[in-house]
């Protein structure tokens, strides 16, 4: 035989057997070729939809298994796959499995199905998770394992300052451990128990000895006298300065009073005393905690920091100069706030003396020109006398009672920043302007009475708009019936007496 008969032959043999096969593949296009796996799932003689089911099922499977992320010290979040989002991740692979052998020509998938009697076809399962569960996961849990660096802080004692070292910190990486665990689950993850470090980040703390230790100049210094406070208002005072004691800010904190000495409660060290109160004088916890916000207010001033909070009082308080006030509302959101607006760290330093005088100081490094001078000038624009006294009665209070609350003069004022060199000024800059509603003098008075003479009386008084005529005829009741109370005392003393002398003896 001619080798071209022979070669005809061989093509002939080949043609034949592919055209067998190609009918045994129309035969049965719709289920997958024999030898055709997913991972270890074997989709062999399954159709399209009955292999997605299968991988779909094995997917779920894996819904409850545990996967810990570890954190710092032993600390760990516990989750499973389902919780953050586990889906299957290229489902195109039955697409793919159920063409294998059938795409392509006949010579072609010859070559398929021969290669599939030798080795089998695996695809690989791939896994996808959903970002935004995992971040939400990691944001909620971890965030309790974050541990804020402490700053070396300054203490000043016996005149002398000591340094306290900080300490690091250390906070989840929330970013990199979202993609850290994602790329981790996406492409190493093969569906069993797994554990994933979280991407720590260390905090390192602010403040150094060498830093700290510079600080010992005086930027700024003010006093201010609460002598005619009675104990209840100089404690209150006593305890927000304590609080306020020893604080240590770097370049660009910002200090909020409120933040510092709140809450005003008892256990927080404070008790009832005065204060304003829309336009009115009440007792409250904390009362005279303004004067610490307004006496650090003045410190600061001097030491040229930046004020970035600060409201005046309803009505002028005597300590300071009109426009030289901060004062601190809690329930209205008056804060006294500034920021540490130099290069080095600062430290307050806060105290009373026994004659009831506050000081604030506060300490850094000295770089204005020691010819420099800045001093504050208060302006008085307007003073708003009352013109008017206010009589209230009160039907529950003894006839006598009177309670007297002085009057307030109004003002309209400004607080100027006077800058001098060699004792000539240089600048003047405007830093406040604050109002201060006037409010008249007024007075409670008792009225509750059976002697309808007194009543009269009293009422008389109170339609004379006179609170010193009402004062005067209270205070005349109260003597009247001080005196017939002691008159009363003595007769019934008398009588006792009398009747000791006409005791039969025995």
């Amino acid at each position: 035989m001619s080798r071209v008969v022979k070669c005809l032959a061989v093509v002939s043999a080949v043609y034949v057997a592919v055209f067998s096969m190609s009918m045994t593949v129309n035969a049965k296009e719709d289920k997958i070729e024999s030898g055709i796996y997913a991972n270890d799932i074997n989709l062999s003689g399954m159709t399209a939809s009955e292999a997605e089911n299968a991988v779909q099922n094995y997917v779920d499977s894996l819904a409850d298994i545990q996967i810990t992320l570890h954190a710092v010290d032993d600390n760990e979040i516990i989750t499973t796959a389902s919780e953050i989002g586990l889906k299957w991740g290229n489902p195109e692979i039955i697409s793919e499995a159920a063409s294998l052998g059938k795409d392509g020509n006949i010579v072609q998938c010859y070559k398929v199905l021969k290669d599939l009697e030798h080795e089998n076809k695996v695809y690989q399962i791939a896994f996808d998770f959903d970002k935004e569960l995992i971040r939400t996961l990691i944001e909620e849990q971890g965030v309790q394992y974050n541990q804020d660096a402490v700053d070396a802080t300054l203490i000043r004692v016996d005149e002398e300052f000591q340094i306290t070292e900080g300490q690091k910190g250390i906070a989840v990486d929330t970013d990199a451990s979202v993609d850290a665990l994602y790329e981790y689950l996406i492409s190493d993850w093969d569906g069993s128990v797994c554990d994933v470090d979280l991407v720590i980040d260390v905090i390192e703390p602010r403040g150094t000895a060498e830093e700290l230790a510079r600080v010992t100049d005086v930027l700024g210094t003010f006093t201010t006298s609460f002598s005619s406070s009675g104990s209840n208002r100089g404690g209150n005072v006593t305890n927000a300065c304590r609080l306020i004691d020893g604080t240590t800010l770097y370049p660009g904190d910002e200090f909020s009073t409120l933040d510092k000495i709140t809450p005003f409660t008892e256990g927080n060290g404070y008790y009832q005393a005065s204060s304003y109160l829309n336009g009115q004088v009440v007792d409250s916890l904390g009362g005279g905690v303004c004067q610490v916000s307004t006496t650090l207010y003045n410190a600061v001033l001097i030491s040229e920091m930046d004020v970035t909070q600060r409201n005046n009082h309803s009505m002028i308080v005597t300590y300071v100069d009109p426009s030289a006030d901060a004062a601190i509302a809690e329930s209205s959101g008056k804060d006294f706030k500034f920021v540490n607006s130099s290069e080095y760290p600062i430290y307050i330093e806060g105290y009373t003396t026994d004659d009831k005088k506050i000081t604030f100081t506060i300490y850094g490094v000295e770089t204005r020109d020691s010819n420099r001078q800045v001093t504050y000038e208060s302006k008085v624009l307007e003073k708003i006398e009352p013109d008017k006294e206010i009589i209230n009665t009160d039907a529950s209070l003894p006839l006598g009672y009177c309670s007297i609350q002085s009057a307030h003069i109004g003002y309209r004022a400004q607080l100027w920043k006077v800058v001098t060199v060699d004792g000539v000024e240089v600048s003047r800059e405007q830093i406040n302007s604050s109002s201060y509603m006037n409010s008249p003098r007024s007075a409670t008075v008792g009225i509750s009475t059976t002697d309808p003479v007194a009543y009269n009386e009293i009422m008389a008084a109170v339609a004379s708009g006179s609170i010193d005529q009402v004062k005067a005829v209270a205070s005349a009741y109260k003597a009247a019936q001080a005196a017939n109370a002691q008159a009363q005392a003595a007769a019934a003393q008398a009588a006792v007496e009398a009747a000791a002398w006409t005791v039969p003896e025995p």
